[in-house]
């Protein structure tokens, strides 16, 4: 099974490499098949010219250039669309995951899990660094998400999760274009019965450079693509139940 890691990176001149080189040393330690596609997400800094020299001497590694308009969003759905592994990982470019993270995650789908959700808020996983307001706002908002779909996944908005290939093209076309783009996928995964397991994991936060996340500004981004799925999921119910009346007729 050949694993397919996404790095969206906007200006990550001082940790990308050092996010590559380390997936690089972890995944080929572990005997794992991989490949590492950096999108370039209209980056106005070194990141480019970085990753091209990685590229050069690592033929594992690939890179899309992206123009404007810039977008996490759009980032991970131009990484989806170019991915040549069974399964899939988003990784973020400012060191915040631990190499040891993703290969924990991918033994998992290797198991026989459909998707596999890394969670920073349960035993055993290791926080450090998440500042005071963000992660109350990150509680209240996967409390929601919690009872609204009726699931246990405690941190649906964290970005790091992977999924079997065939998931995500179950789930397509994706409609997100920010960092809403991290939940849109599990609740649409979910939503469809697909298998998933939560597992800790260590998240450090931002080593440099400024966060592209802004709450304000996404708060209303994040609610919508909720109440999207959860309006989707609605209408596959009544499909289900319209089907299995005509079964029964």
């Amino acid at each position: 099974m050949k694993l397919s890691l996404i790095i969206p990176a906007h200006n990550e001149e001082d940790c990308i490499k050092q996010v590559i080189d380390d997936l690089d040393s972890e995944l080929k330690k572990e005997s794992i098949d991989y490949e590492i596609i950096v999108v370039n997400d209209n980056s106005t800094d070194g990141t480019l010219g970085i990753v091209e020299d990685i590229r050069r001497a690592n033929p594992r590694v690939n890179m899309i250039a992206r123009n404007s308009p810039a977008g996490f969003g759009r980032a991970v759905k131009d990484g989806i669309s170019n991915i040549t592994g069974d399964a899939v990982g988003i990784v973020m470019g400012d060191l915040s995951d631990d190499p040891k993270d993703v290969v924990n995650c991918f033994r998992k789908i290797e198991e026989g899990y459909d998707c596999v959700f890394g969670s920073r808020f349960i035993k055993g996983s290791i926080v450090k660094d998440y500042p005071l307001l963000k992660l109350i706002i990150n509680r209240i908002a996967n409390t929601f998400i919690q009872v609204l779909f009726f699931i246990k996944a405690n941190d649906i908005t964290n970005a790091f999760k992977f999924y079997r290939i065939d998931v995500i093209k179950s789930i397509l076309p994706l409609q997100a274009l920010y960092f809403n783009i991290t939940v849109e996928i599990p609740l649409k995964a979910i939503i469809r019965g697909y298998s998933f397991a939560q597992i800790p994991i260590n998240w450090y936060g931002r080593k440099s450079g400024v966060s592209k996340l802004s709450i304000r500004k996404m708060g209303r981004k994040y609610l919508f693509t909720v109440l999207y799925v959860w309006l989707e999921k609605i209408l596959l119910k009544d499909e289900v139940r319209i089907i299995r009346k005509r079964e029964i007729r």
